[in-house]
């Protein structure tokens, strides 16, 4: 079957202007055109369109992604040169993975630190007078990691207005 530029932005979600700007930086060499010049899509063409999608949304450059589809266009002798390529992303998007994760538990101690504030009606729930005045109490985290361990729900700890 065939399809349409604007067909093709539908069925994927993307505006046309992102499908011509991926065409413009030469990442569809495979998309054909009809006679009057207008692009021709295939369901084989949807594929790479997803692989090219997955591709942005990891964090490729446009270099990178139109490298991976010189590669798929050369054919089997690029097979161990695509995987690598693969598995390289792969890991780069297992440590993005591992780095918001750490992101999201610091909100989430956050998120937990002004949830008992505003539940006392203060902040000074938190902290300790010192010879320089008042900070944040040293075992603030602690007192978090405690509360975590014990929660089998982590929006009853964080979310206002559950207990």
């Amino acid at each position: 079957m065939r399809y349409s530029i604007g067909q093709v932005a539908e069925k994927l979600a993307v505006p046309t202007s992102t499908l011509r700007f991926y065409d413009k930086k030469g990442l569809l060499p495979f998309v054909d055109r009809d006679e009057a010049g207008r692009r021709s899509f295939k369901d084989n063409d949807l594929n790479f369109l997803e692989v090219i999608e997955c591709m942005k949304k990891c964090g490729m450059t446009i270099s990178e992604i139109r490298h991976f589809i010189e590669l798929c266009m050369a054919g089997d002798v690029t097979l161990d040169a695509r995987y690598d390529l693969l598995a390289k992303e792969e890991a780069a998007v297992t440590k993005q993975i591992a780095e918001l994760q750490e992101q999201l538990a610091f909100l989430h101690y956050k998120m937990w630190y002004f949830k008992t504030a505003v539940e006392a009606g203060t902040e000074r729930i938190h902290t300790v007078e010192t010879d320089e005045g008042e900070r944040v109490a040293p075992d603030i985290q602690e007192q978090y990691r405690a509360a975590l361990a014990k929660c089998h729900d982590i929006d009853e700890l964080i979310k206002l207005g559950q207990k």
